[in-house]
């Protein structure tokens, strides 16, 4: 299942994006404990076993990588493709900002999240879109979610890419693994196909 959020894209600063609260939107969307997310992510396996969703809590040292990366993709200098990704919080409103690698495969832009079901994919569930910057040059994007079936090739992709960085939050999983095993492991990385 294929979930897209409202289609509009253009430049915008960092903080006149506004929260999306369509009544489209909120229909499709539910409580969870945590967080409002889309009606189709409750209660599905994401690759624990356990119906929980997948979520690994950053190190004290990815931490301190991840501000570094930060402060220099503010300053225009993408580390190895990194972009600071700014979502409004689903509970402040707050613009809330965290770098991430933008895959580019094939003419598409995707977002990843190696850590699984982090704050930034619940905001981003919620908001229905973002905003990618480098230095001064912003981009609002929207984006569709991709189905487990849809992610192996981009998982790929992305490990063969940026392993030796999140290679860690993969379990030994790499590059080199069988589409059976990428679709194994997919429930538990939630990726956005930038429209």
């Amino acid at each position: 299942m294929t979930t897209t959020a409202a289609a509009t894209t253009g430049n915008a600063t960092a903080n006149s994006a506004a929260p999306n609260n369509s009544a489209a939107t909120n229909a499709t969307m539910v409580a969870n404990a945590n967080a409002a997310v889309p009606a189709h992510a409750v209660g599905t396996d994401t690759g624990t076993g356990t119906g929980a969703a997948r979520y690994l809590k950053p190190a004290k040292a990815t931490n301190a990588f991840n501000e570094m990366v930060l402060k220099l993709t503010k300053l225009g200098v993408s580390v190895l493709g990194s972009r600071v990704l700014s979502v409004r919080g689903r509970k402040s409103g707050e613009l809330r900002s965290v770098p991430v690698n933008l895959l580019k495969l094939d003419g598409e832009r995707y977002l990843v999240a190696p850590r699984g079901v982090t704050q930034w994919v619940r905001n981003l569930r919620v908001a229905g879109e973002g905003q990618l910057n480098v230095g001064r040059r912003t981009e609002t994007f929207t984006y569709t979610e991709l189905a487990d079936v849809e992610k192996p090739e981009i998982l790929r992709a992305y490990l063969k890419r940026w392993k030796f960085e999140v290679g860690v939050f993969f379990d030994g999983v790499d590059a080199k693994a069988s589409d059976e095993k990428l679709l194994e492991i997919a429930p538990g990385y939630p990726i956005f196909k930038l429209n």
